[in-house]
């Protein structure tokens, strides 16, 4: 899932390069060029439905649960962490009159409305969920699960020239924080909202891949590392590495690459992201967003989204008519053409 051309080799360009960079505004051409592959090429939608197939009867066989990552059916990591505060949350809201009266519900009148859709989601909340998802991940961790990894250790490896202080790995960041780091590599490179998702999906392989946890003292990196990698997984005009160098000014060109190339490692180079297991972790967060009263936008219906939305529909409804006419059609063969017709005669 993801851009055509994109590209996600460890290695970055030297920072004495021109300014081709998404920072600049530069809209630079991609240098690779559609080849003519003939008809031998496998479809990645039927790859991947092979793929799963195969991944099913293997988890069948050795009675082991399906990583979540790569498997369209299994449950979140992030959303059974989060489960162990969703009670409290619930009993808070249902005890609490002030967030009962600030939901807005439809009538006949007024119909609403969020922007945030699986296709297009909305780009604020679904930062903030992703680093909600992953505050739960460092909160709910299991201790004794994995080591830290030196590559992700941010004493071994800091972001900033500042003092790491001697309880880094012991004080659990707050969610404001997570967001914020995010939302600040997200501003600057000019990610999308979609990035966010696969973020989190590459994440949470991570994590079951390597057997490891997400700790206080290895957070940034392991999310810097996915952002890297979703980045240019996603995007057709993926940003360079030495690009957040310029976002992260304490941090060198040949540290991005080791991180992204022990990233890919980790991962064992898997970096398909099915469209199924991308609607999962899309309905998940929205679902981890209802119960933490971090609810999407509403906005109430006007008469110009009512159209739009009519003609997207009414066009759909083409689309699916103009299928169904397709697909009744069938070749006749020549037994079977009892149809007659008028022949001109030719007189000689």
């Amino acid at each position: 899932m993801g851009g055509t051309t994109s590209c996600c080799v460890s290695g970055s360009p030297k920072p004495s390069r021109n300014t081709h960079s998404r920072l600049e505004s530069y809209q630079q051409e991609s240098d690779l060029s559609r080849e003519d592959t003939g008809g031998n090429l496998q479809h990645i939608s039927d790859r991947e439905n092979v793929d799963g197939k195969q991944h099913c009867l293997g988890l069948d066989e050795l009675n082991l649960e399906p990583n979540p990552s790569d498997h369209p059916r299994a449950s979140t990591i992030f959303l059974s962490k989060s489960q162990n505060d969703v009670r409290d949350k619930r009993r808070s809201l249902f005890i609490s009159d002030l967030a009962v009266s600030r939901r807005k519900y439809s009538s006949c009148s007024t119909i609403f409305l969020d922007d945030n859709t699986v296709s297009q989601p909305n780009l604020k909340y679904t930062v903030k969920c992703v680093a909600l998802a992953i505050y739960y991940h460092i909160k709910n961790r299991d201790t004794d699960r994995g080591m830290l990894l030196d590559i992700f250790d941010e004493k071994l490896h800091p972001l900033s020239k500042s003092e790491v202080p001697l309880d880094y790995d012991q004080r659990p960041p707050e969610q404001r924080q997570i967001y914020r780091f995010i939302r600040t590599l997200f501003s600057a490179a000019q990610l999308t909202s979609e990035c966010a998702i696969v973020t989190l999906v590459y994440l949470e392989r991570l994590l079951t891949y390597a057997d490891i946890d997400i700790r206080p003292g290895n957070w940034k990196r392991i999310v810097l590392g996915a952002i890297l990698l979703a980045s240019k997984v996603w995007d057709d005009q993926a940003v360079w590495n030495v690009d957040y160098c310029q976002i992260l000014k304490d941090m060198t060109v040949e540290d991005m690459n080791e991180l992204e190339r022990h990233f890919l490692e980790l991962l064992q180079f898997n970096i398909n992201v099915p469209s199924s297991v991308y609607a999962k972790y899309y309905f998940d967060l929205r679902s981890l967003s209802e119960t933490n009263s971090l609810s999407f936008p509403l906005e109430p219906l006007s008469r110009d989204k009512a159209l739009k939305l009519e003609a997207i529909s009414r066009l759909c409804d083409d689309r699916y008519k103009d299928v169904r006419k397709a697909a009744r059609k069938r070749s006749a063969s020549v037994d079977n053409l009892c149809g007659t017709g008028w022949v001109p005669a030719i007189l000689s």
